[in-house]
């Protein structure tokens, strides 16, 4: 499998995550975000729901790997990068905003 990694200028790394990509997590301070949902269906199908970055739901789907791989076709044909860097921007006003 291909993978496509963004390096930011101040040496961040982002890409979709891929367990053959753990190395990267682990050699500095690695986080991973959650860019949708795949879960099964009361039918036993999948669905891959990517309303969390304004994305639609996508399925159903028979195998689990079929939501995963259609949720990361997705990601890679709508800019993935800016959708996780306007997340991120999102959780770090979250994360600076008086209570």
């Amino acid at each position: 499998m291909e993978h496509l990694l963004v390096v930011r200028p101040d040496g961040t790394v982002e890409f979709i995550y891929d367990d053959e990509l753990q190395p990267l997590l682990e050699a500095g301070d690695g986080r991973v975000r959650r860019a949708s949902h795949v879960e099964p269906t009361d039918q036993g199908h999948w669905l891959a729901d990517l309303s969390q970055v304004g994305g639609p739901c996508l399925g159903p789907f028979q195998l689990r790997a079929d939501a995963l791989a259609a949720e990361v076709e997705y990601l890679l044909s709508h800019d993935w990068n800016s959708i996780v860097a306007s997340d991120v921007q999102a959780a770090s006003e979250m994360d600076s905003s008086p209570i």
